[in-house]
């Protein structure tokens, strides 16, 4: 027993609980070298047979992208805008030959569901998937325990009932969607990446980038926040003058919110932005973009932007917001200066 033990036990006191995101029992550090996170991942591929007569499976009878493509190339980007500090590996991957059965049991076949993309019949209610049946598939709740991955994603398709992302095991927290039910056996959080390869990459960034909100605003204890960042019809309409913000909620600041105080925006709002996905706005705004990559030694960067400096697209947006996430070595006030290792193993998160 320590001494402060010995002290507490005696005159009854307890040491206070850390604040989630500001874990007061860890010391700050201006070299602490930023950790390399190396990600292994079940990768769940939803490819079923539509064409009996001639053996194509969806993707390739819809003509949509091939799914090992698009994750080859998203594992690339995150490798790269992560400067090299996020290196995700797929550990074993396995393409099913089936529709998903979603959270009623029903299932669709290739010609319920050739109607409802092809021929406008209304989709399955209810919509969702059934991730209890995927996590007791492939056992996933004992894998994760025992280090076999570390995170899964499932690439399905338009109405499959996937979300973006969610969170499980342990501890799990808002990841964009509720927490996986009944998985508290499960040690170890990990996330469910759902993916659609009817899409592109960029909406695989965007996708993982919402993830990056929800973990950072945990991190930063900052939820409420971001959700009053997102609502259209804000209470109030901008941050007031005196306003203390975090770093996390500094960084995600567009001139609707923050007139003249911009900074990278968030996943749907570009720092110009005055709408959902509002990435092509050519409006100039000032932004201390540019400064986050001097972070944590900002320097009073401060430019005019336009959707020109993103290229004006999603998934331009989405890897020069990933781009300028904070990835550099130290800890201050219990968090580290690089932000990926929230993102990339939410096991880091103090909750």
């Amino acid at each position: 027993m320590s001494l402060l033990d010995l002290i507490n036990s005696l005159f009854g006191s307890k040491p206070k609980p850390p604040v989630p995101g500001k874990p007061n029992t860890i010391p700050d550090s201006p070299d602490e070298p930023a950790q390399i996170t190396n990600p292994k991942v079940l990768l769940l591929i939803y490819n079923p047979t539509v064409d009996a007569a001639s053996g194509k499976k969806l993707g390739e009878f819809m003509n949509w992208p091939r799914p090992d493509s698009l994750t080859g190339q998203f594992i690339s980007d995150v490798l790269q805008v992560s400067n090299g500090l996020a290196r995700y590996q797929i550990s074993q991957r396995v393409e099913l030959d089936e529709f998903p059965a979603l959270v009623d049991g029903f299932r669709y076949t290739p010609q319920t569901y050739l109607d409802v993309v092809r021929n406008g019949k209304p989709a399955h209610n209810p919509s969702g998937i059934d991730y209890s049946a995927i996590l007791k598939q492939f056992n996933i709740l004992q894998r994760v325990a025992n280090n076999e991955f570390d995170e899964v994603w499932v690439m399905g398709f338009p109405y499959a009932g996937l979300y973006e992302s969610t969170m499980g095991g342990a501890g799990a927290f808002w990841c964009n969607a509720p927490p996986l039910a009944n998985t508290n056996s499960c040690p170890r959080r990990f996330i469910i990446m759902g993916f659609s390869y009817e899409r592109e990459v960029g909406e695989m960034l965007h996708s993982y980038n919402h993830r990056c909100e929800s973990i950072l605003a945990r991190t930063f204890n900052s939820l409420d926040f971001l959700n009053w960042a997102y609502k259209p019809n804000r209470t109030p309409a901008t941050i007031m003058p005196d306003q203390t913000l975090n770093l996390f909620q500094r960084f995600i600041l567009f001139d609707q919110i923050a007139p003249g105080k911009a900074a990278m925006g968030t996943v749907h709002y570009a720092p110009n932005g005055v709408k959902d996905y509002d990435l092509g706005n050519l409006n100039p705004v000032k932004s201390e973009c540019y400064d986050w990559l001097n972070y944590p030694n900002f320097k009073g960067d401060v430019r005019v932007v336009t959707s020109k400096d993103w290229g004006g697209d999603e998934q331009g947006f989405q890897q020069w917001w990933l781009n300028h996430m904070p990835k550099t070595a130290g800890r201050k006030n219990g968090i580290h200066n690089n932000w990926w290792q929230y993102v990339a193993n939410p096991n880091n998160v103090i909750v």
